[in-house]
């Protein structure tokens, strides 16, 4: 049995409800760390069932970074109102805008970028290759485990979040849809910088 003090500190460190806390203390008999990873499966299937739910409503985020020479605005959608002026939305939106400046990405994901960019991407890769002596097969290898770097460099949902690097920012997305009940969708978002 979970005694009060470990659902606390889990709440305190997840944020997710009293009772789901003390159901997962109980079903990793008292592991804080196996707790949170029960946690953040359950949370993992609880945004997918979310996924395909359609969000109207949401805010448009900004950040000017301290040397005023780089700003971004992001639009963030969720499914109602209430859930966009909570107080953890505005500050997931915070953190994402952080996030975009520090990072730079090009596209929200991977499924955003043009066809040809990516071709570009490859011959760019096979040129490096080519005097290299290796087989064609294993220069494709090679080709493509690089195209999936390049994606996750450019693309802000497959990368690893600045505050924790164990997480994507997929990750960090899907655990507030289990804290808010919703789904919670980055639109598009814009990075100016001097």
């Amino acid at each position: 049995m979970a005694n009060i003090n470990q659902i606390k500190k889990l709440r305190e460190e997840t944020g997710v409800s009293l009772m789901e806390c003390k159901k997962a203390l109980e079903q990793a008999q008292g592991d804080l760390e196996k707790a949170k990873e029960i946690l953040r499966k359950r949370g993992m299937e609880f945004a997918a069932k979310k996924k395909e739910r359609e969000t109207k409503a949401g805010i448009i985020a900004s950040y000017i970074h301290s040397n005023k020479k780089v700003g971004v605005l992001l639009d963030l959608r969720c499914e109602t109102d209430f859930v966009a002026q909570n107080k953890e939305f505005q500050t997931l939106s915070h953190e994402l805008c952080l996030q975009i400046a520090a990072m730079s990405p090009k596209f929200v994901s991977p499924q955003d970028i043009p066809e040809e960019d990516l071709e570009r991407e490859r011959k760019i890769y096979r040129e490096q290759f080519s005097d290299a002596g290796k087989s064609e097969k294993l220069v494709e290898e090679i080709v493509e485990g690089k195209i999936e770097k390049y994606k996750k460099e450019i693309c802000l949902l497959p990368q690893p979040f600045i505050k924790n690097p164990d997480k994507t920012i997929q990750d960090v997305i899907n655990e507030y849809i289990s804290k808010l009940g919703e789904n919670i969708v980055i639109k598009r978002f814009v990075r100016y910088e001097l």
